[in-house]
């Protein structure tokens, strides 16, 4: 087998999650089978962001370093045949950003090993990758417990000589939301009009902007939900949710390079109709200790309590009930009904709402346990949904010693391996407002 049997990079307590400011730690482990000289051996952690305007490519265009220390753990000798450890320890810098992989460029944390051998004989080399969550909390955003709210509205020419007017209204519950939680959404849609609309669409979208030169602009639809058109002449409301799957937090705070947004999109097919809705992903959840605000669409029923993560299943498509809106009278004297979905990328192809196991939500090493009443883990049951360091893969479990991925592939982040290039982003949740205030003006008149 030659003189170096094994050289490999322990940490210590199979820890591979850490934060900011903390210690890494661990062992350098090299088994010889006869004596092995050498000039020195060196251990270095290194930390940097790298981007691209070529998908997968990893020589940068630019690139900064977040870590670069080293430390000789040996100084020239002979390793005597046999097996030696070398501990070692560094502290990872409080500045620096969570784990990131995209098409575009990543955020790469590793220890490096290297045996430097007397000259003319091969030097041995061996790395370990770690990953860091830098977390984001979402307190500290300013006023994240309001609803995200858009309004817009479109005048349209149909059947040549007649026009009407469709207003939209949308909002979210919240402006800020942490993996696992759900996005409860409401729409109302007046159709002051002699057509039928398109079906409604609402998709989460992760905006992800590579800061080159010629900055990239990078889209991908996290998760969709359709609902039927509005009948000529009706005010219909919408109410959906959307689970907030593993994702990397917004804003990448401490990287210059890579920056992450995210909005939800509500839209109509026919007539082309949009609002953007900001909001805000996050590792620490909003806390709720002030009564909540009423709702901001005047006839929308309130959305029926979630199960806590952990504790139950979660139904990714539950509208409320049904009381009797469609007997209403909307606003205007149009009639007033309940839009129903029609489908949903977070249900499997049978219909049925996605369920999570009760080990679904893990957390990293120093972040509180998500669940209130965490349940028993059932055994030999893989974890359908992990709190991941971003959207770096592996996700990690909580009892796990090494790394595994989720198994759900109806719920997962992003994957970019495939992605094509990127196209231009829609308009932001101001700019939907400024563009449109001249003809929703108008429409109120």
């Amino acid at each position: 087998m030659g003189k170096l049997q094994e050289f490999c990079i322990t940490f210590t307590n199979n820890k591979v999650v850490y934060s900011p400011g903390e210690s890494i730690s661990g062992t350098v482990k090299i088994t010889t089978g006869t004596s092995l000289p050498f000039k020195a051996i060196k251990v270095n952690c290194v930390g940097s962001c790298g981007v691209s305007t070529k998908m997968n490519d990893m020589s940068w265009m630019v690139e900064e370093q977040y870590v670069s220390s080293m430390l000789s753990v040996a100084d020239k000798g002979n390793l005597a045949a046999g097996e030696h450890n070398f501990p070692f320890q560094f502290l990872i810098p409080a500045h620096a950003p969570t784990s990131y992989e995209g098409p575009f460029g990543k955020i790469l944390y590793r220890i490096r090993a290297v045996i430097d051998t007397p000259r003319f004989s091969k030097d041995y080399k061996t790395q370990k990758p770690f990953y860091l969550l830098n977390h984001l909390n979402l307190n500290e955003v300013p006023d994240i417990e309001q609803p995200s709210c858009a309004v817009t509205s479109k005048k349209f020419t149909y059947l040549l000589v007649r026009t009407g007017t469709l207003l939209l209204k949308a909002h979210s519950d919240l402006r800020g939301y942490t993996p696992g939680q759900i996005i409860k959404l409401s729409a109302e849609i007046h159709n002051k009009s002699g057509k039928h609309t398109g079906c409604v669409l609402a998709s989460l979208i992760q905006k992800v902007t590579y800061r080159t030169k010629r900055p990239l602009c990078d889209l991908r639809t996290i998760a969709e939900v359709e609902g039927a058109g509005v009948k000529a002449g009706s005010h219909a409301e919408w109410r959906e949710q959307i689970i907030v799957p593993p994702l990397p937090q917004s804003g990448l705070a401490g990287c210059s390079l890579i920056d992450i947004d995210y909005f939800i999109q509500v839209s109509l097919k026919s007539p082309d109709t949009v609002v953007t809705l900001p909001i805000y992903i996050g590792n620490v959840a909003v806390n709720l200790t002030q009564p909540p605000l009423p709702n901001p669409l005047q006839h929308a029923a309130p959305v029926p309590a979630m199960t806590s993560p952990g504790t139950g299943p979660v139904v990714p498509s539950a509208p409320p009930a049904e009381e009797d809106l469609g007997r209403e009278q909307g606003a205007g004297g149009l009639t007033s009904e309940e839009i129903p979905t029609k489908s949903h990328s977070q249900q499997d192809p049978s219909g049925q709402a996605v369920t999570l196991s009760p080990s679904a939500f893990s957390h990293s090493p120093g972040q509180a346990d998500p669940r209130s009443n965490p349940a028993q883990p059932v055994e030999g049951a893989a974890p359908l949904f992990c709190v991941s360091t971003g959207a770096t893969i592996p996700f990690f479990t909580e009892n796990s010693a090494s790394p595994v991925p989720t198994t759900c592939p109806l719920i997962l982040p992003p994957e970019y391996s495939s992605w094509e290039y990127p196209h231009e982003p829609p308009p932001t949740y101001e700019e939907s407002c400024s563009s449109n205030n001249s003809s929703f003006n108008t429409s109120l008149t």
